[in-house]
């Protein structure tokens, strides 16, 4: 019956999506997948004017490409932000990603192959017509590498393709498929092998007894259905917030099924987005298995809006429940009212975001995400530590052509979140999906601090450097439960009372990692990419601390650079 439900909600927002897009006429694009090293050359040049801009709200992401080529179209003349030989290469290697929606005459390609492909540079194939567009390119990620103290070399080999395109003008699509094997290094192993689930993916087998192998699959359409409103349909991930990291919703897990409504008015924009989530999974010797898996469905509004001409300030609310309730599909409404009507136990969560580009070049943002709140245990008033002191927190503050450096950016952040934070008391509504964490990968019980510096000393190289220092607690084993593992059920199996519950506790952990990137493109969105990663943990339960090198080679032709700091 929920099922049905589900689908028939669904169904009915495509039949009003075709409704309204039939009697409208709008440019329409697809979605830029996500990718932390892409929007960052996005959003630098907005930090670099001291002032939001008016096409997008970077407090949640991704964006659409046709909104984008507008922005770096009023980008190209201007001096104050196209300043080096690099800010030129960025422009127009953003702009020819999507080419057919910019307004400026962007060269095509020099030399096509063979004089039907790659006309243009991003394009391996397309057709761009007046009702009717196609892009079609190869996905490709080749790597290789060697890890101290691991037998096995980390390496990865995916192949796919990314089609893209529109209907009318109307209509944007896009879909992504590649097939991966892939050995990683030896902490990211240790998590895929603790969740039971590969960070970022779904369903995976054994590959050669140590490693994983999987698809991978991204799909939506999109349709703007009035001038200010538009709704976007498919699978994919989001992301909300400024930072690195996201204690609202974040691009760690796998991709999942949603609906989405952008609704864009004056200084505005209101996001509802509704999901539907996989709770749990079925094993068999370890690995994932057939069967119907359990699933939720999670409800998020957020509200931005521009304060001035440099901030802007976001407010959330969210559920996740584990049966379908047409009560929270009201786009306008306070979802913690809606689920304190019914009486239901769902997990509620609220909070805010913000940035303040306080001087051109310079922005400060945070955020703060709320799962519980008593007032006397909030303040420490009845005692303090309560267990129901639940929340999240991030500050951070960027730095763009850092101490007149062109090119050169910099980034802090901290995060923290209590114990129990994320944590449900009713199965199947943890903040989760495909048991990895929807936020933060660490979930919660932790500290953390990020340094990022980025630079780009010549157009077609990056150096990225990131610095991450984490103090967390763990659990002894799988029958305790001191609050950081987010699918574990908050009131079974703690060791304290509602009192007393600090950060770390349980088995202290501390974490310093380091990442050094050196990325140069061969031609458009062709990387090759040569890492090295260093990782020391120490822990209460180990008699020495666990240190690791881990140097890579890697090959990526349309692919989103991995991420491996958690």
């Amino acid at each position: 019956m929920q099922k049905i439900t589900f689908n028939r909600i669904f169904a009915g927002f495509s039949f009003l999506t075709l409704l309204f897009s039939a009697q409208f006429a709008f440019s329409q694009g697809a979605y830029i997948p996500f990718d932390l090293d892409y929007y960052h050359k996005l959003e630098r040049y907005e930090i670099l004017q001291g002032k939001t801009n008016p096409f997008f709200n970077t407090g949640f992401r991704p964006f659409r490409r046709d909104i984008v080529a507008l922005y770096l179209d009023s980008l190209a003349e201007n001096p104050q932000v196209i300043q080096s030989k690099a800010d030129q290469f960025n422009l127009a290697f953003l702009s020819q990603d999507s080419w057919e929606f910019s307004k400026r005459d962007l060269p095509a390609s020099k030399k096509p192959f063979l004089k039907s492909l790659y006309k243009q540079p991003g394009d391996f194939a397309h057709y761009e017509g007046e009702d009717f567009g196609i892009h079609l390119a190869p996905v490709i990620y080749l790597s290789g590498g060697t890890e101290t103290g691991n037998e096995r070399n980390p390496a990865r080999l995916a192949r796919g393709l990314v089609l893209r395109g529109s209907v009318d003008k109307k209509v944007g699509f896009y879909t992504y498929l590649t097939t991966s094997e892939v050995f990683f290094p030896s902490w990211v192993k240790d998590y895929a092998e603790y969740n039971g689930a590969v960070p970022g993916e779904g369903f995976w087998k054994e590959y050669q007894s140590d490693g994983y192998s999987y698809f991978s699959a991204l799909g939506h359409v999109s349709f703007q259905i009035t001038k200010h409103i538009e709704i976007q349909v498919g699978h994919d991930r989001n992301f909300a917030g400024e930072g690195y990291r996201s204690f609202q919703i974040s691009d760690f897990s796998n991709p999942y099924m949603f609906a989405k409504f952008n609704t864009k008015v004056w200084k505005f924009q209101l996001t509802n987005l509704w999901t539907q989530l996989t709770a749990d999974v079925f094993y068999n010797r370890g690995r994932p298995t057939d069967g119907r898996y359990p699933q939720k469905f999670f409800s998020y509004n957020r509200l931005g809006m521009n304060v001035g001409k440099s901030m802007n300030l976001g407010f959330f609310s969210s559920v996740m429940t584990d049966k379908v309730n047409f009560n929270y599909f009201n786009p306008i409404i306070f979802l913690r009212w809606v689920e304190q009507q019914q009486g239901t136990p769902d997990k509620v969560m609220l909070g805010f975001d913000g940035k303040w580009m306080f001087r051109p070049g310079m922005e400060l943002y945070g955020q703060f995400a709320l799962d519980e709140f008593v007032f006397n245990e909030f303040f420490g008033i009845d005692g303090k530590g309560s267990k129901r002191n639940k929340y999240g927190i991030q500050a951070g503050y960027k730095y763009i052509n850092a101490l007149g450096v062109k090119n050169l950016d910099l980034q802090l952040e901290w995060n923290q979140a209590r114990p129990y934070t994320f944590q449900e008391k009713v199965a199947y509504q943890s903040y989760s999906h495909w048991r990895t964490p929807l936020t933060h990968p660490r979930g919660a019980n932790f500290r953390e601090v990020v340094g990022i510096l980025r630079y780009q000393p010549i157009p077609r190289l990056d150096v990225n450097l990131t610095g991450m220092y984490q103090f967390f607690g763990a659990d002894e084993n799988a029958t305790i439960n001191w609050g950081g593992d987010v699918l574990k059920n908050r009131l079974q199996n703690s060791p304290t009372g509602l009192f007393g519950n600090v950060i770390g506790q349980g088995v202290e952990n501390r974490v310093i990692q380091s990442n050094l990137t050196a990325s140069y493109m061969v031609r458009h969105n062709f990387f090759i990419d040569a890492s090295h990663y260093f990782r020391r943990r120490t822990a209460q339960d180990l008699d020495a601390p666990e240190s690791s090198n881990f140097m890579q080679l890697a090959f990526r032709w349309n692919f989103v650079r991995p991420d491996f700091n958690y």
